[in-house]
């Protein structure tokens, strides 16, 4: 049955995403975000040391990488909005984790359409959509928004939850979120909160590894490809554009790339 609902994730979801390839190759424009030396065009916010204040260099350049240590949670975020767009970005995993998630998932996450004062209401975050970089559940959506319409997402969704929350089916029941998560597709269903999780059907590459993350926004429209295959997908999106966010969540993890194709 799960490998059913795979194959039929990828080819229906291939159809749906083959207009935004197109305009993508059509547009060869990029926009580097990361510069290979600086956090130029960034700013860093942190919960307890707030904006452009990061005393233990949580964040930082070494290497030509973004290296984000995880100390203290929060994120860098650009100083300028985006909308419609393919943004790419490569990962990998570093070896350090912090309380108090150092015996769970490394965990980080891409926030895009972010509106509002920085930290939103948790004082972590701005408000947004997150494509959750997570071991076992890279490709998640997370409305992390205020519990009201002015963020949420629609998408078509499995009868059966995964880790009590819904996954992403095409073809399957349609649902709106104004908060909570819809897993990627193949989601394990035995995944559990711990360092170095690996599911049965991850695409994420083992620990050490480079990946590649794609979040293509075009319209009230959003994907998420991994590593070459599609994960996620969502539509009546709002809102449509904003800044993006870096997360700093506990865990360290390196970006050697962040580009932004306009479509």
């Amino acid at each position: 049955m799960q490998k059913t609902m795979i194959r039929a994730a990828v080819l229906v979801t291939g159809y749906l995403l083959l207009p935004f390839l197109i305009r993508a190759q059509q547009n060869p424009k990029i926009i580097h975000l990361f510069n290979g030396k600086n956090l130029d065009g960034w700013y860093t916010f942190l919960q307890k040391s707030g904006r452009n204040n990061d005393p233990q260099q949580v964040f930082s350049v070494q290497n030509g990488n973004i290296h984000i240590g995880g100390e203290e949670w929060g994120c860098i975020t650009t100083n300028a909005a985006y909308s419609n767009y393919k943004l790419v970005v490569e990962f990998k995993w570093g070896v350090k984790t912090y309380a108090p998630r150092i015996n769970k998932a490394r965990d980080c996450g891409i926030l895009i359409h972010s509106k509002g004062p920085d930290g939103g209401s948790q004082g972590i975050w701005m408000h947004s959509i997150e494509c959750q970089i997570i071991e076992g559940g890279t490709g998640d959506f997370i409305v992390v928004g205020d519990s009201s319409n002015a963020f949420q997402l629609t998408t078509t969704v499995a009868k059966e939850k995964t880790d009590d929350s819904y996954v992403y089916l095409p073809g399957g029941d349609t649902l709106q979120f104004i908060s909570d998560r819809v897993n990627w597709y193949a989601r394990d269903a035995a995944w559990k909160d711990i360092k170095g999780f690996r599911g049965a059907n991850d695409i994420e590459k083992p620990m050490g590894q480079w990946n590649k993350m794609e979040c293509i926004s075009y319209g009230n429209e959003l994907t998420i490809i991994l590593n070459g295959k599609i994960v996620n997908h969502a539509f009546n999106v709002v809102p449509t554009g904003g800044q993006i966010q870096i997360q700093a969540e506990g865990a360290e993890i390196l970006f050697r790339k962040v580009d932004l194709i306009p479509l």
